[in-house]
């Protein structure tokens, strides 16, 4: 009887015990069913919701992306025309415009995909302009190689760095620029050109004692030429005080009239 009692005492506790437990679990739960006003929501009751956007993978925000990337291209033309394409690294360009290198090889893979980008947005259109003057002028040659005079300097004088990365990657033997360029362009264009200036020649519009190959190079060496040595003419008395207009009314003077008097 007495080991009855005791059994009896032992399964009566029991049920206590898993009573009591059953209370504790169930203001647990009723605790986490009603939280607190102004609580932050826990992760189940986030999952309906949209996730937040996802910051772009790039260096900066992406706002700034057109102008970090313009910013990059006018410091490689200006390094190009100081230094040569040859001689400045991505790293260079990266340093100078105040940014990572990680920033510029987001942009640009490489140096060749940079200087494919510029030939694109800056170079084609400046060759564009150049040749719409023959186009624009094609019954009045005189007219059409002043005009092309006239837009090298204004070019020159809208670009500071135009003169000398022409002189130094494109008229240069060995310009890596002039390379590229002729490998996406090929010389059609300048067929076309020496062609006209023939065709002007044979029909009495045109001096017929020019050479159609040399005539754009000489509007380069009256134009381009002079503006790309005038920094260095700055202590030079003579030529210090010279300006753009100067130069081109000096080569217009030349093309037009020659070195005899008026």
């Amino acid at each position: 009887m007495v080991k009855a009692a005791q059994s009896e005492g032992v399964r009566k506790g029991n049920v206590a015990m898993r009573s009591r437990a059953q209370k504790g679990a169930g203001r647990r739960s009723a605790g986490r069913a009603a939280p607190r006003e102004g609580a932050v929501a826990s992760a189940p009751q986030l999952a309906g919701e949209p996730a937040p956007p996802r910051r772009p993978g790039r260096p900066s925000g992406a706002a700034r992306a057109p102008e970090q990337r313009a910013r990059l291209l006018d410091v490689a033309i200006t390094l190009f025309a100081r230094q040569g394409i040859v001689d400045t690294t991505l790293g260079a360009i990266a340093r100078d415009a105040g940014y990572t290198p990680a920033m510029v090889h987001y942009y640009f893979k490489t140096r060749d995909q940079l200087i494919d980008v510029l030939i694109d947005e800056r170079f084609t259109p400046l060759r564009n302009a150049l040749g719409s003057a023959f186009r624009e002028h094609g019954d009045d040659p005189v007219a059409a190689i002043t005009e092309l005079a006239r837009r090298l300097v204004a070019m020159a004088g809208e670009y500071p760095w135009f003169p000398s990365l022409w002189v130094r990657e494109v008229i240069s033997e060995g310009g890596l620029l002039k390379k590229r360029m002729s490998e996406r362009f090929g010389d059609t264009h300048q067929k076309a050109t020496f062609a006209r200036i023939a065709k002007w020649q044979k029909e009495g519009r045109l001096n017929p004692d020019l050479e159609p190959s040399l005539l754009f190079v000489s509007i380069l060496g009256l134009t381009i030429l002079p503006l790309a040595a005038s920094n260095a003419w700055r202590n030079d008395p003579a030529r210090s005080r010279l300006t753009a207009a100067d130069i081109a009314r000096h080569a217009l003077a030349l093309l037009t009239n020659g070195v005899g008097p008026r």
